[in-house]
């Protein structure tokens, strides 16, 4: 056992992770800050195919949204085969599991969204009609929200297949996260980073979190010295006003809360038609990120929000 002060933790753990590179990178990157307080500890990884890889040409409102890539992962922790599992915040449903908990979060990492290009330096510089490839209905609305004229289509598959099909002239460009082209080695394939002025990311996106067992209190205790509480606070904000709209894959909806000041937090909140020709915004602005939730939340009804969101 690790002693800590008076508590004795485990020498072993196992995270579970898609086998995607970008989550094996995300798996291998908490293994090694892990391992870097805990140099005693050892840890393997549990590779496992979600029912979101295994789906890779539908899109996935059609089988079941973004949790289709944390279920797998969730049972593993369930009947123990894993202790913890990483995930990037953007692909976490708002509930989990009964016995699971959201228990660190690591620092947020560029939560903004990049357009890629082989051939045009800008999402506005497009020619007329050209085709945008995204499978997210957040990253459609707002890019028709720009531009009206651009013609959308579905991509899928991990991030080194969706630029295989860029460079092979299947699509004009393509919108994907700057974060994970990052983790990648491979920012220098973004041609655009889209600010947060015209172009709100996802809920929780760049932000990288740690679920286990809600009982596993020594589990946590091993997490609990990566565990920043700023990210965890402006990501657990985005989280509640999603819940509250009942966001899914099937709603376009953008969220982003930062830091403004040492002291003061914005969160901002899109939500849009899919073809981009009616959308609610809301901003918020305060000291502490979860009362921009609920004022938010609060916000949006009075803009008529659930009129809205039942349109859509």
């Amino acid at each position: 056992m690790i002693h800590e002060g008076t508590m004795s933790l485990p020498t072993h753990l196992t995270i579970a992770t898609r086998q995607s590179p970008l989550a094996l990178w995300q798996a291998e990157h908490a293994k090694a800050m892990l391992m870097a307080h805990w140099p005693e500890l050892s840890v393997e990884l549990l590779p496992m195919k979600t029912s979101g890889d295994k789906f890779l040409n539908t899109k996935l409102l059609d089988i079941g949204g973004k949790g289709l890539f944390v279920k797998e992962l969730e049972e593993a922790l369930l009947d123990k085969r894993a202790d913890i599992a990483v995930h990037s915040m953007k692909d976490v449903p708002a509930v989990l599991p009964e016995g699971l908990t959201l228990s660190t979060m690591f620092a947020r990492e560029n939560p903004l969204d990049a357009f890629v290009s082989e051939a045009y330096p800008s999402l506005e510089a497009l020619p007329q009609g050209a085709c945008l490839g995204t499978s997210s209905l957040r990253r459609q609305a707002q890019a028709l929200i720009m531009r009206p004229d651009l013609t959308i289509k579905p991509i899928r598959g991990n991030v080194g297949t969706r630029l295989q099909k860029l460079a092979s002239g299947e699509y004009d460009g393509i919108l994907l996260a700057s974060a994970g082209l990052e983790r990648l080695g491979l920012e220098a394939k973004i041609t655009e980073v889209l600010p947060e002025s015209r172009f709100l990311p996802a809920p929780g996106q760049g932000a990288l979190g740690i679920e286990t067992r809600r009982d596993d209190t020594n589990i946590q205790a091993l997490l609990a010295p990566l565990h920043d509480n700023a990210s965890a606070s402006t990501v657990e904000a985005e989280r509640m006003v999603n819940h509250a709209l009942g966001g899914s894959c099937h709603t376009p909806i953008a969220l982003f809360c930062r830091p403004i000041s040492p002291d003061e937090f914005q969160l901002n909140a899109l939500i849009s038609k899919t073809d981009g020709s009616a959308v609610i915004r809301d901003q918020q602005q305060g000291k502490v990120p979860i009362e921009l939730a609920k004022a938010c939340i609060a916000s949006l009804e009075q803009k008529g929000i659930k009129e809205f969101l039942n349109e859509i």
